[in-house]
């Protein structure tokens, strides 16, 4: 433990109202919305984690001597692997055939959402350091004390999952694809920084979108009314039940967020002949755009392309925001302009028989990352040399 130490303490929090917005906030900072008080508050008050669902929040703070708050966690007890989008589905299934308990397990992430970001908050000051430490040696005691298996801190950056690393933790790599802003005036000056034939088919993808007479304004903020989160939840249950089984979000959340976050809840809606047709759902950070769920009534050709990354880089060049974050998977993307970027996830495995041979998979697919970022960054679309 750091020095010092001895004159702060951990506690544990069963709701996050437990801490408050005003500490949790100061901890977490403003820029991006889902380490928020309003959009993890939104989380558990529409009921999307509890214990029902299998996410019950257990999160935790670090308090100073003089009873403020120096650093929080979002921390969860889990009893299954659903909507984490880091796998370890492999390792529950080894270990309890070999005879061992994988659940519940300590997972700390902001749930449902694969996006990158700080896990571990601790406050901005000269005493930073010893508390984020303080923090992962919390977990590290909670797992110990009540006998989990594992716990795991995912969409980490890679300056945390470092210092994870040296506690012993094991570290794992994995991909996403975002869209940089590198100054554009507007889409046709992205375009322009395309190879011919990439430039064509994106032209293309949207002019077909156009003439099937499909509109697509973006809302924020005040501009989304009750029955545009109405469609949009119909819009994502619908898709969900097509294609990934469990909506983890509830029409009530929805409603929430634009409740609690404002003009930073950005909503694509695709509309056609005077009907709402699909859905986009991005929350603006400081300096990105996050895309996060999307929902449709119908198959309509390229208007997921159209809604989710297109109509995304349109914002971000509008308001100067540094990049679009469109989510897990996709190598598809990249033909759109999304690059391939590596993220992190740390994982502290407590059983040595089960360490080893994760340990092992780590390595491997560490490689296969690696192998698989150099082949993606070769099929970018963007002009390389006098092309």
């Amino acid at each position: 433990m750091p020095d010092g130490s001895e004159h702060i303490s951990v506690r544990v929090a069963e709701r996050i109202a437990a801490i408050g917005e005003a500490d949790w906030d100061a901890c977490a900072g403003g820029n991006d919305p889902f380490l928020s008080y309003a959009f993890l508050g939104a989380l558990e008050e529409a009921g999307c984690v509890s214990a029902e669902s299998g996410w019950l929040p257990r999160h935790l703070a670090v308090d100073a001597p003089n009873g403020g708050v120096m650093a929080v966690a979002p921390l969860y007890v889990k009893g299954h692997s659903q909507g984490e989008y880091v796998f370890d589905w492999g390792w529950a299934d080894a270990y309890e055939r070999a005879g061992g308990r994988y659940y519940p397990k300590l997972q700390c992430a902001v749930p449902f959402t694969p996006a990158p970001g700080r896990r571990l908050l601790a406050k901005p000051g000269p005493n930073a350091a010893m508390a984020e430490a303080t923090l992962a040696a919390g977990m590290e005691e909670i797992a110990e004390r009540h006998g989990l298996s594992s716990v795991h801190v995912t969409f980490l950056p890679e300056d945390q999952a470092a210092r994870l690393g040296e506690r012993g933790w094991l570290v794992r790599h994995g991909i996403q694809y975002h869209w940089r802003n590198q100054g554009y005036r507007d889409f046709d000056d992205f375009l322009g920084a395309l190879m011919s034939r990439k430039r064509k088919s994106i032209a293309k993808e949207r002019r077909r979108v156009a003439e099937a007479g499909i509109r697509t304004p973006i809302l924020c903020g005040d501009d989304i009314k009750s029955r545009h989160w109405d469609a949009f939840h119909r819009f994502y249950v619908d898709t969900y039940d097509r294609k990934w089984g469990y909506p983890y979000l509830n029409r009530e959340f929805f409603e929430l967020l634009t409740e609690r976050l404002g003009d930073r809840v950005v909503l694509v809606m695709a509309e056609r002949e005077g009907r709402l047709i699909a859905g986009a759902l991005n929350l603006r950070g400081a300096d990105a755009l996050y895309g996060r769920n999307w929902g449709a009534g119908a198959d309509y050709r390229f208007l997921h392309f159209e809604a989710c990354y297109y109509r995304a880089i349109d914002f971000a060049i509008e308001h100067g925001l540094e990049r679009v974050e469109a989510g897990t998977q996709g190598p598809h993307k990249v033909q759109r302009g999304y690059e391939p970027v590596r993220t992190f996830s740390a994982h502290l495995i407590r059983d040595p028989g089960l360490r080893e041979p994760v340990a092992d998979f780590i390595r491997r697919e560490s490689r296969q990352v690696t192998c698989e970022m150099e082949a993606m960054a070769g099929l970018t679309p963007y002009r390389r040399g006098e092309e």
